[in-house]
């Protein structure tokens, strides 16, 4: 469902798939061709969503900010099933693992990759291109040209389900 909150309104791309079990409520803006997934959960109820062109919020996600401050997903960037983002920054092409955790005023670089369950915490910093993993979140390696290219071809699918819920998803 998509709400407007005390005329606060989504800006949604006529491009982008957000599912009817997502929740958009509020000062949310979500990019061209971008794909929400059930049970996603946006909240711009007294801070700002962006999700940046191409970026995908997989199912059961939730982003959320403190009043007055952004949530901000960066394009062709991926937040996997059922991770939490808050008054964070995830920068363009990064990948946040299935049920990570990023807290406050965290930020991830560019093309960095956060692993499954882990958490960035309250102000950490994971610089562009670097994978952290754990609680709290550490460096252990950098990305390679492997893994972008890995995750181009990802994102690929993801922006074209975009296209594809609206046309191919049917109600029985």
């Amino acid at each position: 469902m998509i709400y407007e909150f005390e005329g606060r309104k989504p800006q949604i791309d006529s491009s982008a798939y957000v599912s009817p079990n997502a929740t958009v409520i509020g000062d949310v803006r979500i990019g061209k061709n971008v794909w929400v997934g059930p049970g996603a959960v946006l909240r711009g109820d007294y801070g700002t969503i962006e999700i940046g062109d191409e970026s995908c919020i997989e199912d059961n996600c939730v982003c959320h900010a403190r009043q007055g401050q952004k949530c901000i997903v960066g394009k062709r960037a991926t937040v996997g099933h059922g991770a939490i983002l808050h008054t964070c920054t995830v920068k363009d092409f990064a990948v946040i693992g299935m049920g990570a955790i990023v807290s406050d005023w965290a930020a991830v670089g560019e093309w960095a990759i956060i692993g499954e369950g882990a958490v960035v915490k309250r102000n950490q910093e994971v610089p562009d291109g670097k994978i952290a993993v754990g609680i709290p979140a550490q460096i252990i390696g950098d990305v390679t040209d492997e893994h972008k290219k890995d995750f181009l071809e990802y994102k690929k699918i993801y922006a074209g389900l975009a296209s594809r819920y609206p046309k191919g998803l049917k109600i029985l």
